[in-house]
């Protein structure tokens, strides 16, 4: 309705007229669904609606278990998807990614929905901008797209927590992706928000979506709970109905606890897997019934202090040429990766803790960027021997733009932010910062060692004493500290969250100080704890107040830098390279861009969309905070082409597990 939403009032008298027509109609929660035949009515207070319908009884996606096929709208039908996140893409970029997926001979899009991304807190639930997956099940359907939805509750996704709400981790005993009451009760209480939204979405319904996941790889998950996959396929078809395909996908070692009865079983592997191999132990679970691959790996996530990963062109296209043949469906995971902008990334344990970088490029079809690539290119050719391809030519790479040098001003270090503390604060903290201080209660004249018993980093600590950053402590790593200070001295510890556990074993990640650091021989105790507002200070604060202070000359720890630079023209997308720097976070005009590792890699540079930037002479404001070392001259550059390979720092890793130093060991982690 004019692109707006409608009272409730409005809505009524809508219903109450499409009655009166005597024809069929899909209301959505927030849009109409287009169908096929026009139809024009004015309301009061100048609303204009355009419907349009069809015969929504006709419209069904089946499985044919008797010739082994999909029916779409009762034709065979064989889906060949790609995976794309509307998290992890800006909104205004969102219809320019579906259009291109479309052109590449796509028939299906397949995304999550983070159940975090919408519950930020207990009951408070949120589905505007970035997070209005509505409107990006609205864009899939302009590019006439199909819809394979993953709403969890858990995703993996390589998401913070993957997809779980930390706010969860307030009941410390509570068993996640079980059928603790807790657990469940939480879980009921998401769905019963998010799947009535969805219904008007269904494909039988006038909507877009033909099938919906229940779970996420839950035979890779230790818990193996039968009763808690009945509750949720039980949930999914008391909202949903009985008429939408609901599903589950395992890789082959997951298929035993992983699938259930009803719901129908899909398999997951990419083009290294012996394919012949893993769907004969699919027919296993699934005897008839089409073959489905629904995430077939065109690419591999990258860990921070790994090496970036990728997947050659004709193993991909190789594999994927296979799987054709045989009939299957197929949805490649990813074809367009994006970026974890924020702090939205997860992390993997395996021998030590590793943190997913801000980079999802993924070594997709299409880039971060948005670019087709080779890769594109050759998938599209093999896909076009199997069914037709949309006529036209895909849009070619978007401009990119080279800026700087850039010098970089300090703005404020934490030894002068400390005394605004009362100005900084949330009450709760799932992501960011926490500041721990407290205050010596004796004199240490001697470097004694600090450190923290029971891995209880969690998962980077940046410590100081009276302001002066003294190094890090680092959970699974062997860092050797010593403090000295006098009696009443400071002791500051800014604490990092770096992503929570997305996959697998996904135990309760809980962040922060877990066990009381020790100074020599000595337990330390009475700390004061600060969970810090970051970004708001970054985006609010920092013009009406922090500009007009003094600053020390020599910066020591966490410090802000910023500067403001103008973008004569239109620009373009272009990616942020910063040499010299160690570690932090940054900024462009308030919006958080992600973490940067410079000296850990691999990845260099940090992809900055064009829509972020202001153009034509108007001034952009970059801010950094640097967590350990600035460099000599505290520059950045933006360049028109990524640096995702640059890992030159092996020596940086000291594992506590003597068996996980191998710099080549491979990072062969299944699951999404």
């Amino acid at each position: 309705m004019n692109g707006l939403k409608a009272s409730a009032d409005t809505q009524q008298q809508l219903k109450d007229f499409l009655f009166s027509q005597e024809v069929a109609f899909v209301l959505q929660p927030f849009y109409l669904v287009p169908q096929r035949t026009p139809l024009q009515h004015k309301f009061p207070h100048g609303w204009t609606c355009f419907l349009s319908f069809s015969s929504l009884g006709t419209r069904s996606f089946v499985v044919d278990r008797e010739n082994d096929r999909f029916l779409l709208d009762g034709a065979p039908f064989r889906y060949v998807s790609g995976s794309l996140h509307y998290f992890r893409v800006p909104r205004v970029l969102w219809a320019d990614r579906l259009f291109k997926m479309r052109m590449s001979g796509l028939n299906t899009v397949q995304f999550y929905v983070p159940w975090n991304y919408h519950e930020p807190e207990p009951g408070v639930y949120n589905f505007n901008g970035s997070r209005d997956l509505f409107a990006f099940l609205n864009e899939a359907s302009v590019a006439n797209l199909l819809v394979i939805l993953r709403p969890g509750p858990y995703i993996c996704a390589e998401w913070d927590m993957g997809g779980l709400p930390a706010w969860l981790l307030q009941k410390p005993d509570i068993h996640l992706r079980t059928s603790d009451p807790d657990f469940l009760a939480a879980v009921d209480s998401w769905f019963k928000v998010l799947l009535p939204r969805l219904y008007p979405w269904l494909y039988h319904n006038g909507g877009n979506i033909i099938s919906i996941q229940v779970e996420n790889e839950y035979g890779s998950y230790r818990a193996c709970d039968f009763g808690y996959m009945r509750h949720l396929a039980g949930l999914f078809r008391a909202l949903l109905g009985d008429r939408i395909l609901l599903f589950t996908t395992d890789g082959p070692e997951g298929l035993k606890c992983g699938s259930l009865q009803g719901l129908y079983t899909t398999v997951d592997f990419g083009p290294a897997d012996n394919m012949t191999k893993i769907f004969a132990l699919l027919r296993k679970y699934e005897p008839r019934g089409p073959l489905v691959n629904s995430e077939y790996y065109t690419g591999w996530l990258d860990y921070w202090g790994q090496n970036h990963s990728t997947r050659s062109i004709s193993a991909v296209t190789t594999g994927l040429e296979n799987m054709l043949r045989l009939g299957a469906s197929v949805n490649m995971y990813m074809f367009h990766g994006g970026t974890n902008f924020g702090y939205w990334n997860g992390a993997d344990e395996k021998g030590r803790f590793l943190p997913i970088t801000t980079s999802y490029d993924y070594d997709a079809p299409i880039s971060e960027a948005g670019d087709p690539t080779p890769k594109l290119f050759a998938l599209r050719n093999v896909i076009s021997e199997f069914q037709e391809i949309p006529l036209g030519p895909l849009p070619p790479p978007s401009p990119k733009m080279m800026l700087g040098p850039l010098t970089l001003h300090l703005v404020i270090s934490f030894l002068n932010l400390s005394v605004h503390l009362k100005y900084l604060l949330f009450h709760t903290q799932d992501r960011g910062f926490v500041l721990y201080r407290t205050y010596l209660t004796y004199t240490v004249s001697e470097p004694t060692q600090f450190w923290v018993p029971n891995n209880g980093v969690h998962d980077r600590a940046y410590v100081m004493v009276d302001g002066v950053f003294q190094g890090v402590l680092e959970r699974n790593m062997k860092h050797q500290l010593f403090l000295m200070g006098t009696v009443g001295a400071k002791l500051d510890i800014l604490l990092e969250n770096m992503g929570r556990l997305s996959f697998g074993s996904n135990s309760s990640d809980f962040k922060g100080l877990l066990e009381p650091p020790i100074l020599g021989q000595r337990v330390l105790t009475q700390w004061l704890m600060f969970p810090l507002k970051v970004d708001k200070l970054v985006k609010w604060w920092f013009p009406l107040q922090l500009m007009k202070r003094s600053h020390p000359q020599v910066p020591s720890g966490p410090t802000f830098y910023s500067t403001t630079f103008p973008i004569l023209g239109e620009g373009g997308d272009t990616f942020l390279f910063l040499p010299g720097w160690t570690k932090g976070q940054v900024w462009i005009n308030g919006f958080n861009l992600g973490r940067y590792w410079t000296k850990r890699g691999p990845q260099e540079t940090l992809y900055v969309p064009r829509p972020l930037l202001f153009s034509r002479g108007a001034l952009n404001k970059i801010t950094l905070l640097e967590l350990e070392n600035v460099p000599p001259q505290p520059q950045i550059q933006f360049l028109d082409r990524p640096i995702l390979n640059s890992t030159l720092h092996k020596t940086y890793i000291y594992s506590l597990s003597p068996d996980t130093q191998s710099a080549s060991e491979p990072m062969e982690l299944s699951g999404h």
